[in-house]
């Protein structure tokens, strides 16, 4: 029996980037060696086993042969005569195809080491086309490494291509999907994500509601980049840049589902998107059967960003129902959520990069004067039933008012500059003179 350290451990380290994971090809054991030894066995459709003391995955090496479609079309043969270059050569990627035995000699047989100094992605050979996953897994890694300057080797994506055309992608599992979408939402440009997914045709197969986005025409004057999945792609990029948290940016990618809905006649404008795009977020977490936290947030951003981008014009009670709508009193860090989402959506746009944007911040000081009253103490003095949440936003409406006046003092220069860029307070402005005349 021997043991190889392989994949993204080898790969990582290479690299000089932290290692998170290590796993292990065993070659000429068996699984009653393997479960003799102590080890814990826990694959499936393959013998995959977990070391007692330290937990790391150990898997028999392997071959392969695709009998049906998708990513469970797969037979193993995990026969202990099985070599580790037989183990290797089945997986997707050659930069994925390195190990390293316990002496630290590395084998390196498909070119991996070579690839890693190009910084290209490129796939080990035909095989690739045999697991419609390995297209989401390539976009994931272009996604993961882009900050190093990763590029998909030309041959990679014509593979690609052309495994969406000939429709294997379509036997991807909703799970699978997720699972790829939430490892680039955790570690990942986003953006990137989703360009190599609509360049080899698969983003209208996977993520149908994001790939409708675009040719949808925006505004000029509030949209410099006009294409609304250019906006999405540049919203994706801001929130990654900024480290926003995989709910964050799940949220920012769904709240402009609902531009795909707009009436052609009243295009390039967007009459109530957010709201019009709820169903689909529905639709799409259904489908892809995501996570409620991630559904939660993802439907009242799109429904309420519109309001935000609009706050120093809305009144203290406007702004404490949205508060009320979002559940920010029993969960505050919905506050910040929808916040930095509109924080990317603003700034996700050409030539808004580095504008001033002192709408979230009444928001964000409004909530921090009112979070703390609560209706413990009407209680006790003896307020019952409607009274209470009557009493409380009365009190609460009360602080805003004082609050607010002198906030407006304190940024009187911050809200004069943003009026100056400030589109809605332009054609406010001008619906006020015209009222005048």
């Amino acid at each position: 029996m021997k043991i190889y350290l392989v994949g993204g451990a080898v790969r990582d380290r290479l690299l000089n980037i932290p290692v998170t994971d290590n796993d292990y090809v065993v070659v000429g054991s068996t699984v009653e060696e393997m479960l003799s030894l102590g080890y814990r066995q826990v694959g499936n459709s393959f013998p995959v086993f977990l070391e007692p003391k330290t937990n790391c995955e150990y898997a028999l090496a392997r071959k392969e042969r695709k009998e049906g479609h998708g990513y469970n079309g797969f037979c193993f043969d995990f026969a202990p005569d099985i070599t580790l270059e037989e183990d290797l050569i089945r997986r997707d990627l050659t930069i994925n195809a390195i190990a390293e035995d316990p002496d630290g000699n590395i084998i390196d047989p498909c070119g991996g080491r070579e690839d890693l100094k190009k910084k290209v992605l490129r796939h080990i050979n035909d095989s690739f086309a045999e697991d419609p996953l390995r297209v989401l897994r390539v976009a994931r890694f272009a996604a993961r490494f882009n900050h190093l300057g990763f590029t998909v080797a030309p041959e990679t994506m014509e593979l690609m291509k052309s495994m969406v055309l000939q429709g294997e992608i379509n036997y991807l599992t909703p799970e699978r999907i997720f699972l790829e979408f939430n490892k680039v939402l955790i570690n990942g440009d986003a953006d990137i994500f989703i360009k190599i997914l609509r360049n080899c045709g698969a983003l209208g197969v996977v993520f149908p509601e994001m790939d409708n986005l675009y040719g949808i025409p925006a505004r000029k004057y509030w949209h410099p980049e006009i294409d609304t999945g250019t906006h999405m792609e540049l919203c994706l990029s801001y929130a990654c840049r900024h480290n926003y948290e995989p709910i964050e940016k799940f949220a920012i990618f769904c709240h402009d589902f609902g531009k795909a809905l707009t009436d052609k006649n009243i295009l390039p404008s967007h009459t109530n998107h957010g709201k019009k795009g709820v169903p689909l977020i529905e639709k799409f977490c259904d489908r892809l059967r995501i996570p409620n936290n991630y559904r939660k947030v993802a439907e009242f951003i799109a429904r309420e960003h519109s309001m935000v981008h609009t706050a120093l014009y809305k009144s203290n009670k406007e702004i404490l129902e949205l508060l009320k709508r979002i559940d920010a009193f029993r969960n505050p860090v919905h506050v910040n959520y929808l916040l930095n989402c509109c924080k990317a959506d603003f700034h996700g746009r050409l030539g808004f990069e580095n504008l001033q944007y002192t709408h979230p911040k009444l928001i964000e000081d409004l909530f921090i004067q009112i979070k703390d009253i609560k209706p413990n103490e009407l209680i006790k003095q003896g307020y019952k039933g409607a009274q209470i949440s009557e009493k409380l936003d009365e009190l609460r409406l009360e602080t805003m008012e004082q609050y607010r006046s002198n906030w407006n003092i304190e940024h009187a220069e911050e809200l004069k500059s943003e009026k100056k860029e400030d589109p809605e307070w332009i054609k406010q402005k001008k619906l006020r003179q015209s009222l005048q005349k």
